[in-house]
């Protein structure tokens, strides 16, 4: 289980920068802050992250084998907006536990203060995607809780680096 894995391995540890790298997809990146993956993988010059699924995985040749069994070429969830080549999809932090963590923990890669890594349930995840011959490619994400007792409407935003400098995309999702 993540949370005990990460309230247990990293509890002592200083917050600095761990992870020298990420791949995923044909994007490579740099993360500016700490993120508590496992520290085996922390000592590695990159870590590999399918695109789909978000899986981590210690080298290329892993990636490779993992993308023969992986089924996803798209977020999980439903997707609940299309227009051309973008699309959004809402995954539920409880159904789609282990992709909204693997979300978490890419999203601590760029964002300071993000605190949430392991308890996802209380979320939803809006997963921005853009389309192209090889499946639907994360640009980012938001969050939020199914139930804010603050009338809080958005938990978290992340564009991925590799995204922010292209044109600035609106969407229109109706109130929930």
């Amino acid at each position: 289980d993540l949370s005990s894995g990460i309230n247990a391995e990293y509890g002592g540890l200083t917050r600095i920068k761990n992870v020298q790298q990420i791949e995923m997809g044909r994007a490579r990146m740099v993360p500016w802050y700490f993120s508590p993956y496992p520290q085996e993988l922390c000592h590695l010059p990159v870590i590999y992250i399918c695109e789909f699924c978000l899986k981590y995985l210690k080298s290329k040749n892993c990636l490779q084998r993992h993308r023969t069994k992986c089924k996803l070429f798209h977020p999980p969830g439903n997707e609940i907006y299309r227009k051309g080549n973008i699309s959004v999809f809402e995954i539920d932090g409880r159904k789609n536990k282990s992709y909204a963590q693997n979300l978490c923990l890419i999203a601590k890669l760029f964002l300071d203060h993000k605190t949430l890594y392991y308890d996802t349930d209380p979320f939803l995840f809006y997963v921005m995607t853009e389309f192209d011959q090889y499946g639907l490619h994360m640009v980012g994400y938001f969050s939020k809780e199914k139930e804010s007792s603050e009338d809080y409407n958005v938990a978290c935003i992340l564009t991925l680096p590799c995204h922010q400098k292209k044109v600035n995309l609106r969407i229109n999702l109706p109130d929930s």
